[in-house]
Parts: C-alpha cells; sequence; structure tokens
C-alpha cells in the first residue's frame, strides 16, 4: 500500500488520533515540570523544548525503534522482532517515561487487536512500549514506513501542544502556531531515525531525563508524566 491508499490513510489517521484510547492525554513527557520551573512559559519557548525532545531525545530513540521493529515484521523475522522489544523497554531513561511508553503500548495493542486485528501484532505481547506497538501494526497493514512514522511523531508533539495549552496555559492559536513551526523537524527527525542503526541509537537530551525524574516528585501534577 501507499499513503495514497485510502485504507492506509484511515487507518493510520484513526490509529493517532487523539480520541484513540490509549490516555495520551495523561502524559506530558516531563513538560509539566519545565512549565513549572518556568523554562516553558510562552510559545517561543515551547518550541525550542519540542525540538530538543524530537531531536536529541524521543526521536533518537523510539524512531530508532520502531524503524527496526517494522522491518523486522515486514521480514517476518520473529527473534528479531523480540529482541527490538527487548530494547524498548531497556531504553526507558526513567520510571515515568516507561509508565508512559508502557501503558500507551499496551493501551494500543488491546484496542487495535479489537478493531484492527492482523496477525503480525499478535507477535508481540502487551509489554511492549509505545512505538514498537504502533509499528508492527503498521507493518501487518502495510503502511509505509515512513508515512507511519511521520504520523507517530506528529502525533506525539500534538499531544505535548495539548498539554501545554492546558498547563502555561497557551492559546488555541499559539498552540496550533507552535504544530506548524515543528513540521519540519517532525519530517526531518523521521528521516534522521530511518537513517541511524540500531547500534548507534542513543539519546542526548539530560535535561528532559531530569524533567521527567522531578516530575515523579512534583508537589501537584496533572499529568503523569
Amino acid at each position: 500500500m501507499s499513503m495514497t491508499d485510502p485504507a492506509s490513510q484511515y487507518r493510520l489517521l484513526t490509529w493517532l488520533s487523539p480520541s484513540y484510547p490509549v490516555g495520551a492525554f495523561s502524559y506530558s513527557h516531563g513538560l509539566e515540570f519545565t512549565v513549572e520551573t518556568g523554562a516553558v512559559s510562552d510559545m517561543d519557548s515551547l518550541i525550542r523544548w519540542l525540538n530538543t525532545v524530537l531531536i536529541f531525545g524521543v526521536g533518537r530513540i523510539d524512531g530508532v525503534l520502531f524503524c527496526e521493529a517494522y522491518a523486522a515484521a515486514r521480514a517476518e523475522d520473529w527473534s528479531q522482532l523480540k529482541d527490538i522489544v527487548e530494547y524498548g523497554n531497556a531504553f526507558q531513561p526513567t520510571a515515568e517515561f516507561s509508565l508512559e511508553s508502557r501503558a500507551q503500548g499496551a493501551a494500543f495493542i488491546r484496542a487495535t487487536r479489537s478493531s484492527w486485528p492482523s496477525p503480525t501484532l499478535d507477535e508481540i505481547d502487551e509489554d511492549t512500549v509505545y512505538p514498537i506497538a504502533v509499528s508492527v501494526s503498521c507493518a501487518g497493514h502495510g503502511i509505509p514506513c515512513e508515512s507511519s512514522l511521520q504520523g507517530y511523531f506528529h502525533g506525539f508533539i500534538s499531544n505535548l501542544v495539548s498539554a501545554a495549552v492546558r498547563l502555561i496555559p497557551l492559546g488555541q492559536t499559539d498552540g496550533q502556531l507552535a504544530v506548524a513551526a515543528m513540521e519540519e523537524t517532525v519530517r526531518q527527525t523521521a528521516l534522521q531515525a530511518m537513517e541511524i542503526p540500531l547500534e548507534d541509537i542513543g539519546s542526548a537530551a539530560p535535561l528532559v531525563d531530569l524533567a521527567s525524574m522531578h516530575h515523579e516528585t512534583q508537589y501537584t501534577r496533572l499529568f503523569r508524566s
């Protein structure tokens, strides 16, 4: 299939929609702490933070895992896919990031097995991080990897912007301006992830990880991460 295929478009848009029951609205990926400290306080500082998260953080971990899992699933190399799932669980830098990714992964697998089943998705269990769960489902339905990955990152960024609108607070227009400003970063991050070999997986966003760690003991919290 290509992304001009209506079935591919429909499924990808459905799976990455805010209405898909994975609970994405309850996670801020450490953003809540950065707002608490004033490090993120307006649209411009939000965009800078999102760029850091995507290019140096989750983009270099989740993106590589996504591509590797997709390739293994398409090749029906279930042993390699199992290894990638283990990598996914191992490469969670904080307890809250692990909760965020694994809980969404489990919810995605349950919902998709019920509504959009495929034999490929049955090769992983619910203890699988979110990007791998989405990737395996996309592979099983023949949705192209690059389009799937870009859609995944768009959904991730859109969710963080939605959190920022509630936390800062940020106006709806500024929120959409932030999403628009991230368009090229999302595209470049997807292309970058497709070029990074598994042996080079890793992140370089210590402040993002520290924000997550501090969020665990933050006095008042609206979000789970």
